[in-house]
């Protein structure tokens, strides 16, 4: 498989950081720019920091916004990946150093730079994407692929606001942004990912057979790994794993649907909500192709080459 050159916009959080391991191994990654999201900003840049230097990569980690673009958020996901986003294990300070320039800016100079090269994908709030396109309207006619993990298509979100999920949901301004600025884009959302869990002895299984990486991610896993046995979710659930896939393999995807999606802004109860016109009746013009299945054999393969399981 040829290795895709990636721009990673991210939050990490514990499955953003199965993806970066994901892409490191499979891809040729610009940079890490950086958002809230999971936790705060602090948290989510120095754990980019921890990655790169445990992957032993000169990747960049750009910081980027604190904060969503209009409102405060509602909530937070510490409560799944743990205070620090990476399961309260308590890792050294890394040694790698964030860099200066900010990650919108990041966005803009890369893309600049490498004109229709770069793949982007947006594992966390759109925030910092939202950022790049009021700088620079020009921005998204630079990427060549965006690739977006976020939305729940029929309505079963996985935050307080019930019909949305936690990536638009935190930043529902930011995600309306970026969904008009792009012509098209792929679309993962979390139904998706709860779709496509793998049986916890295929997990086990990974950890077993791995390397370094497979320590690690077990680690910080064990959170997130309470809190869905609590919750009733089934097996391993690796959202922003699925999202990279596709960013990896495109031809994985079995089935997808290309329609309009919108962001709810206003509802009290359905703020941050994606809104798909299935039946084409707004006559918006389609904007994002909405992966509903792909093939889990090669999803499989990804992740065990990411944790050293092959």
């Amino acid at each position: 498989m040829t290795r895709t050159p990636l721009l990673i916009d991210t939050d990490p959080g514990v499955d953003d950081a199965l993806a970066i391991l994901m892409a490191h191994e499979h891809a040729d990654v610009a940079a890490l720019t950086v958002a809230a999201g999971n936790v705060g900003l602090e948290h989510t840049v120095r754990n980019a920091r921890t990655l790169v230097e445990l992957i032993g990569a000169a990747t960049p980690v750009h910081p980027g916004c604190p904060s969503p673009l209009v409102r405060a958020p509602d909530e937070d996901a510490a409560f799944v990946h743990g205070a620090d986003g990476f399961g309260d294990v308590g890792f050294a300070e890394p040694a790698l150093a964030a860099q200066a320039e900010h990650a919108a800016l990041a966005l803009i100079r890369l893309t600049r730079e490498r004109p229709g090269e770069l793949t982007l994908v947006a594992l966390g709030p759109l925030t910092n994407l939202a950022l790049a396109v009021r700088l620079d309207p020009a921005f998204p006619s630079r990427v060549k692929r965006l690739v977006v993990m976020g939305g729940a298509v029929t309505g079963h979100g996985n935050t307080g606001k019930i019909p949305a999920e936690f990536n638009i949901g935190f930043d529902p301004e930011a995600a309306h942004v970026v969904f008009e600025a792009f012509e098209m884009f792929d679309l993962v959302d979390w139904e998706a990912t709860v779709r496509h869990a793998f049986a916890d002895e295929v997990y086990e299984g990974w950890i077993a057979k791995g390397d370094g990486r497979a320590v690690f991610f077990e680690k910080i896993f064990g959170t997130a790994r309470r809190f869905n046995a609590e919750h009733e979710r089934t097996g391993f659930i690796a959202a922003d794993a699925l999202a990279m896939a596709v960013a990896l393999d495109p031809a994985m995807v079995v089935r997808a649907e290309t329609r309009h999606v919108a962001i709810e802004l206003d509802g009290r109860l359905t703020r941050g909500a994606t809104v798909v016109d299935w039946h084409r009746r707004l006559g918006g013009t389609a904007n994002a192709r909405i992966v509903l299945e792909v093939d889990q054999d090669r999803f499989r393969d990804l992740i065990a080459g990411a944790l050293g399981a092959r």
